[in-house]
């Protein structure tokens, strides 16, 4: 059940339920309440033409309005369109933050949501009479959430309408099946609904999982591009650069005495024994978040050599 994993219990060494902070998938939550009463408010005594240059629209993306694949996340065409993804937040999005944390969440939500405004609207273009001429909600990043849950906690119980007892990964395959059926059918008895946007939010999720990017010591592809762009030089010459990559090797690699052999010469097996035995230990005794920028590197290292077997 939910409650036994260890991010849903309460800090026991206050012998008190620890005191609710604001995460930021109830951040999400508020803004989204708050995007919703302002487009009310904006439709009774505004102007209506505004959501125009908000929701996700493929005209306005080819003009380059391409802040409408995110701004079109906050908006709802109706009451019970923003509960149900309100609902996907707090059941969801709060369980995958916790494991994700704050900076990669956000990540996932909001590239979810891009991958499935991008894919809708393609299919805007290329079938305007089926599948409309705007899309709004924030369906697609919680589809994505959602679909990252179900992979990791795929035996958890999710009670289907509050009734019936189901568990996360048939769930998530029943999801991805109706959408599918409805993107390549979009008939109107799907209810109006973004089929294509939810399918692009749950594949897009489905890759976070499978690339691996749910485990915070897997470095994220611009994360990458930023380092290498810290030491780009174009003007330098190469014994520059060298001396440069030299440096930085040295000052990251932590302390060996002579006599232990460098890790690249380890065997795998000799490698996951002397290298990173400890630092699981460390992690089962004081969490992932207790490890050093050395030891996350030793861990990459790790998934790159066994991936090599």
């Amino acid at each position: 059940m939910l409650e036994n994993r260890d991010y849903m219990r309460h800090d026991s060494s206050s012998g008190s339920p620890s005191r609710f902070q604001w995460s930021a998938s109830v951040i999400l939550m508020v803004a989204l309440v708050v995007t919703f009463a302002l487009q009310a408010i904006n439709e009774v005594y505004g102007k209506p033409e505004i959501e125009d240059w908000l929701a996700l629209t493929p005209a306005a993306l080819a003009r380059g309005y391409v802040w409408q694949l995110l701004t079109f996340q906050f908006l709802h065409g109706g009451l019970w369109h923003l509960v149900g993804n309100l609902m996907g937040l707090w059941f969801f999005g709060r369980l995958v933050e916790n494991i994700l944390r704050t900076k990669r969440f956000l990540v996932a939500y909001f590239g979810c949501g891009i991958v499935g405004g991008l894919l809708q609207a393609g299919l805007m273009v290329l079938f305007p009479a089926h599948f409309g001429a705007s899309v709004v909600g924030a369906s697609a990043g919680v589809m994505g959430i959602f679909a990252i849950f179900a992979r990791l906690e795929s035996d958890s119980e999710i009670r289907l309408n509050f009734i019936l007892p189901i568990r996360a990964g048939v769930l998530l395959w029943i999801t991805a099946g109706i959408s599918l059926f409805f993107t390549l059918v979009p008939s109107s008895r799907g209810g109006g609904t973004a089929h294509a946007a939810h399918l692009g939010g749950i594949l897009a999720g489905l890759a976070w999982v499978k690339l691996g990017w749910h485990r915070d010591f897997v470095v994220l592809p611009w994360e990458n591009l930023r380092r290498w762009m810290r030491f780009w030089r174009p003007f330098q010459t190469p014994a520059r650069k060298q001396e440069l990559i030299r440096t930085a090797a040295t000052r990251g690699r932590p302390w060996r005495s002579a006599g232990v052999k460098a890790e690249a010469d380890l065997a795998p097996e000799e490698f996951i024994s002397r290298e990173v035995d400890p630092i699981l230990d460390k992690i089962s005794a004081h969490g992932i978040q207790s490890l050093t920028e050395g030891e996350r590197k030793t861990l990459a290292d790790a998934q790159k050599k066994m991936a090599k077997r």
